[in-house]
């Protein structure tokens, strides 16, 4: 059983997220030519050794995440957490209707 760190559920069974494949970085649409757009699609380095992985938990959070995998081991590094969101202050209160008290 392979267990994948989610950053949002913890550790999880395999056989409850879908594996997405190396991540690679997206081409830009507007510019992209033919031949970037079949190696984004289609090509991919498969090496032996550390590599960023795109995965789904299909099961848990229903969250992609990228973490990293060594292919000959699978080993995992400790996946990235989400980025906190930074706390908002509260709205200034309205000015009461009848002036200033």
């Amino acid at each position: 059983m392979l267990l994948v760190p989610c950053p949002h559920c913890g550790p999880r069974n395999a056989a409850d997220l879908a594996y997405r494949g190396e991540s690679v970085a997206r081409p830009d649409p507007l510019t992209a030519t033919p031949e970037q757009w079949r190696t984004y699609l289609y090509l991919r380095d498969n090496r032996a050794g550390w590599q960023r992985e795109s995965w789904y938990c299909r099961s848990g959070c229903r969250r992609h995440f990228v973490v990293e995998r060594n292919t000959v081991t699978n080993e995992f590094r400790s996946s990235p957490l989400p980025i906190p969101k930074e706390p908002t202050s509260p709205p200034d209160p309205a000015p009461s209707p009848g002036g200033t008290v």
